[in-house]
């Protein structure tokens, strides 16, 4: 630090010195929060921290789900797992949840947003072999499995779609990982397929308007079961990721969408 006053230089090796404590302390709660699997599950899934922070505590915010947010998470956990504990307090699950988004207004300018729809590939054949009540049973346990592993990633859902949902991330990085994750975990009787897009959307406390979801959606419809894939655009956007692998782009023609390229996103396996 030639050249530098005392007093300047004193003030840089400060922030320097309080910043590697920072990353010390934010390591070793990390280290906590991880000695306890489930309990680290269960505070990602509401948003009390952040799942990217658990994994690097020294490169990410402790926790960016503002209180509204937690709430939700937390309205759509219970109702995914417990159903009627919404329902002893006089309060359907779609109510409560209803409740806590009317608080944000609707913003009027569209924003950066990553979108990803899934489904279940041979559903509609599964229903007609096996009956409502056997397919309604399957979709709920499907969901118990999808929503904690969106919510830990900063996802939303948005809709729920029969057998599919729609889904919205921040981060491009966020929805390749749980994309990756959600086809992982969902295998019996029924394999789960992704399409992700990213983009701008018009975001209600309900809904998503853009051309990004009419892509997004008409890439899954491209997917194979067991497969997430994803437009050029996400491969472009995403920074590395270790373990990830992009595949080879190719050109496609979707319905009522310009012909464009697509990419299959998989593990890169040792």
């Amino acid at each position: 630090m030639t050249g530098v006053a005392p007093v300047e230089r004193a003030k840089v090796v400060g922030e320097q010195a309080l910043a590697s404590l920072r990353r010390s302390v934010s390591e070793r709660l990390a280290d906590l929060i991880r000695s306890d699997p489930a309990w680290a599950s269960q505070a990602a899934d509401v948003g009390l921290i952040d799942r990217a922070w658990l994994e690097a505590p020294g490169s990410n915010p402790f926790r960016t789900a503002p209180p509204t947010e937690m709430v939700q998470r937390f309205l759509e956990r219970s109702s995914e797992q417990r159903p009627s504990v919404l329902s002893s307090v006089g309060l359907s699950a779609l109510q409560g949840l209803s409740l806590v988004r009317a608080e944000a207004a609707d913003p009027a300018a569209p924003a950066p947003i990553t979108v990803m729809f899934t489904d279940l590939e041979g559903f509609t054949r599964f229903t007609a072999e096996h009956g409502d009540e056997v397919a309604a049973a399957l979709v709920a346990g499907h969901q118990r499995v999808v929503g904690p592993i969106v919510r830990s990633r900063g996802g939303r859902i948005v809709k729920r779609l029969g057998d599919g949902l729609m889904l919205t991330f921040p981060a491009p990085e966020a929805a390749v990982l749980a994309a990756l994750e959600l086809v992982e975990a969902v295998e019996a009787p029924l394999k789960l397929r992704a399409g992700l897009h990213v983009g701008e959307a018009v975001m209600t406390h309900d809904d998503l308007f853009g051309n990004v979801v009419n892509v997004a959606a008409r890439i899954t419809e491209e997917a194979k079961g067991h497969m997430v894939l994803a437009s050029v655009d996400v491969r472009e956007q995403v920074a590395p990721l270790a373990g990830v692998r992009f595949g080879r782009a190719r050109r496609a023609r979707l319905k009522g969408v310009e012909p464009m390229s697509l990419c299959r996103i998989e593990r890169d396996l040792p």
